[in-house]
């Protein structure tokens, strides 16, 4: 059975870094897709707090993870989390249902802002790309 991630941030293609810029292309896009809660600007990055209730949706694409499991460690690495120490993480792993646009829920891996985003900018449009451009 495949492994699944959605992305919103610096992950997605248009936005990796040139290190990350390989590791993205491992991943098979799906198509765009959202979940439900509230994205905030953290300065480098943006953070998401998950929140199946909201009303509000964070914008992003989903990815289809390949068996080799040295793609999602890399990604962890990156996120700042660590499997043995989830509460000192930047970033915790979190199985979430998304939504891609044709309708499809899959429940999917998404990484999670760990802090409290105190006073960082709230993305109202959920969208980091539209943000970044604006």
């Amino acid at each position: 059975m495949s492994d699944y991630l959605f992305v919103y941030g610096t992950l997605l293609p248009s936005e990796a870094e040139m290190d990350m810029a390989s590791i993205v292309q491992q991943i098979r896009r799906l198509g765009q897709a959202y979940v439900r809660g509230r994205l905030y600007d953290l300065g480098e990055y943006p953070g998401a707090i998950l929140d199946e209730a909201s009303e509000t949706k964070i914008a992003g694409e989903l990815f289809e993870l390949p068996p080799d499991s040295s793609v999602l460690a890399m990604l962890d690495s990156y996120e700042g989390y660590e499997l043995t120490d989830p509460a000192g993480s930047l970033f915790i792993r979190v199985k979430s249902p998304v939504q891609l646009s044709d309708g499809r829920e899959i429940e999917s891996w998404v990484y999670v802002y760990n802090r409290d985003p105190g006073k960082s900018p709230l993305i109202t449009n959920g969208d980091y790309r539209k943000s970044k451009a604006a």
